[in-house]
């Protein structure tokens, strides 16, 4: 039997759901390029596409958008989960604990619905607002119900109306951060609701997978990258410095594709529409453009793209999320995506039982 490090190469699943092919750069929402979703649409029309199947209409809009904004308000009962959590617990072991505790508190079961679903992804931000402000000896901020997703979700974060542009940029980075394929957290998931566990549980196990460096990650390194480059002027001799004496530029190049990120696009044509109206976003496009035309000429041929961490960084930058709240926000988005291939692995489901291959010693076989 070949020998398979890490499933790599291996299919798990057959899904409707998201494709990624990194040869030819592209990243597919159920027929949808996804870069065309996260800058012409809204996060609770891409939310219906993934769960639903198709986009929604002006009515099934508005219903959904009635639902999950009802749905953000925080249970009494894990309001005191979360209280009595110790302060020292990482923000997404809070969020594991938090949706574990959901399937006891909310209507948990199988097979899992896309009210769960709704339910889930609506009230997470409020659950990452609320311990974050409560830490820091600041009275929660209840949602409102008059913002969208992710303007409500920075408002629960500082208790002030939001930029409207922070709101949309925000907006496109959580779009983008739906769906990836049958990476490890959805992998995950997937496996855990195959036993036939309910969503949350499932959800839990997905979040404990993200929390993991090699996966959940977080542009906090392009922030400092920037934050050290400090000035456009300073751009290209630091850039050259850097490439010259062997470094890595941060948030160049990928591990999945071998071409544009097609996440990175969208969140370009995003950063571009704001240029001039916040600084972060014309000054990462500066170094963007440098950092390409020099990784051109020091590394011809390597095929060095923008990937998708250097614009959320300008994005992090630009709405001041606190480096603690960027894989938790991540997660927020990603919940979209696991519970659509939860949703998909119960219509059809078979419980995960690959094989492996014994290495170790051999009791001694007698005549």
């Amino acid at each position: 039997m070949p020998k398979v490090t890490g499933l790599e190469g291996v299919v798990a699943a057959e899904t409707e759901i998201g494709h990624v092919d990194g040869e030819r750069g592209h990243l597919i929402y159920r027929g949808y390029w996804a870069k065309d979703l996260a800058v012409n649409h809204s996060f609770e029309e891409t939310a219906y596409l993934l769960w639903y199947g198709a986009l929604p209409d002006a009515r099934q809009l508005a219903a959904l958008e009635e639902r999950m904004r009802a749905a953000r308000a925080l249970p009494e009962a894990l309001r005191r989960v979360l209280d009595a959590l110790p302060a020292e617990l990482p923000m997404m072991g809070v969020l594991q604990a938090s949706v574990a505790t959901l399937s006891g508190i909310a209507s948990a079961g199988w097979p899992p619905s896309a009210a769960q679903a709704e339910f889930l992804t609506a009230l997470l931000p409020t659950v990452i607002a609320y311990r974050y402000r409560r830490l820091r000896g600041l009275p929660p901020v209840e949602p409102d119900p008059s913002l969208d997703h992710a303007a409500n979700y920075l408002y629960m974060l500082t208790g002030e109306m939001p930029n409207s542009d922070h709101a949309k940029a925000l907006t496109a980075y959580l779009i983008l951060g739906m769906e990836h394929g049958m990476n490890a957290s959805t992998f995950a998931g997937r496996v855990t609701l195959s036993t036939q566990s309910d969503l949350f549980t499932a959800v839990s196990a997905a979040i404990g997978t993200m929390s993991g460096p090699l996966h959940g990650g977080a542009p906090s390194e392009v922030i400092a990258m920037l934050e050290e480059i400090g000035t456009e002027e300073n751009a290209e001799p630091w850039l050259r410095c850097k490439l010259e004496n062997g470094g890595r530029l941060m948030g160049f190049g990928h591990r999945i594709y071998k071409t544009k990120d097609p996440r990175a696009e969208a969140l370009r044509i995003v950063t571009e529409r704001l240029t001039g109206r916040d600084h972060a976003f014309e000054f990462a496009l500066h170094v963007e453009k440098t950092a390409i035309r020099l990784l051109e000429e020091y590394k011809p041929g390597r095929r060095l793209y923008t990937n998708v961490e250097f614009f959320a960084a300008a994005i992090m930058t630009a709405i001041e999320l606190p480096a603690e709240l960027f894989t938790p926000t991540f997660t927020a988005a990603r919940t979209v995506g696991w519970t659509a291939h939860m949703l998909e692995q119960s219509a059809h489901n078979r419980i995960f039982r690959p094989l492996s291959v014994y290495t170790g010693p051999m009791p001694a076989i007698g005549d």
